[in-house]
């Protein structure tokens, strides 16, 4: 988890940097296209199969949808507008979509009092370290609303995943290849509508669509799937929390940005929000009666 925070708590950095050079839709095929390319030989390399039934491939194509070319392409698209500090918060509110989601459509139930405090908490961490009511007028705005929306796109496809794709045999490395190779033939049916401007060959932008196309999306999305299969949607969302956290370090080690209080407080909230949310209730058992 500490891993997948660090890979996509950088993500919006290299977003806001690639768009120097990409559109939207050119940052989302070839982050999509990298990532596949970075997975794919390694699946080959290891004898592991691809999916080769159809069904399969059918949830993969709806995984690839909701989880890579819907949100990929409206975060690009909200950051033309409003600063990575508020598609942080918006993208913050994946994990309360996810709970809702999974609760509704009974992947998840088991939302105790203390799991639900933790993501409230852990919430209200995020909204401390950003303080996006100095954006108020950026949060209503059609960015806004498009990074919302994206966050909305994320919940659904931890739900829809850990129903039909993990816990069923299939290597979470597999899961990722094929998932992504699914959504780069979404968005190569999209760029002849979308993509064809000629793109900016900045260094800065160029090197940013490598990393978060290599790293941002082919390896962290094999460190997802495998969360997702041992600990569940609901849990595999926490991750979310933890990003402003990466930010602000980035921001403070490479940046030179100042740490104030209100971030140090922020910072304790997420951690005590993760910590809750991650608890879960222990068998009671009878006195006497041996474990």
């Amino acid at each position: 988890m500490a891993a997948l925070a660090l890979l996509w708590g950088s993500s919006f950095l290299w977003i806001k940097l690639a768009l120097r050079g990409f559109n939207p839709v050119q940052i989302t095929f070839g982050r999509l296209l990298l990532g596949f390319l970075v997975l794919a030989p390694i699946v080959m390399s290891r004898g592991l199969r691809f999916p080769r039934e159809a069904r399969t491939w059918g949830h993969l194509f709806v995984a690839a949808l909701v989880a890579n070319a819907i949100p990929y392409f409206l975060f690009g698209l909200g950051e033309q507008t409003v600063g990575s500090n508020v598609a942080g918060v918006l993208n913050a509110t994946t994990p309360l979509w996810t709970l809702l989601l999974a609760f509704l459509v009974g992947v998840d139930r088991n939302v105790t009092a203390t799991k639900a405090v933790g993501f409230a908490v852990g919430f209200l961490g995020v909204v401390v370290i950003f303080s996006p009511w100095e954006s108020a007028a950026e949060i209503a705005s059609w960015g806004g609303l498009a990074c919302l929306a994206a966050s909305a796109s994320y919940g659904l496809s931890y739900v829809y995943m850990g129903r039909y794709l993990t816990g069923r045999g299939i290597s979470p490395l597999v899961l990722s290849a094929s998932q992504l190779g699914a959504a780069t033939v979404l968005l190569a049916l999209a760029m002849p509508f979308a993509g064809l401007d000629a793109p900016e060959w900045r260094w800065d932008a160029v090197g940013s669509l490598l990393v978060l196309g290599a790293l941002g999306t082919g390896i962290a999305y094999v460190l997802n799937y495998r969360i997702i299969q041992d600990e569940g949607p609901t849990a595999a969302s926490v991750v979310t929390y933890l990003l402003p956290i990466v930010a602000v370090i980035l921001g403070w080690a490479v940046l030179s940005e100042a740490v104030t209080v209100a971030i140090l407080a922020g910072v304790v909230l997420v951690l005590g929000g993760v910590i809750l949310s991650k608890r879960t209730r222990r068998d009671r058992r009878p006195h006497g009666v041996a474990e």
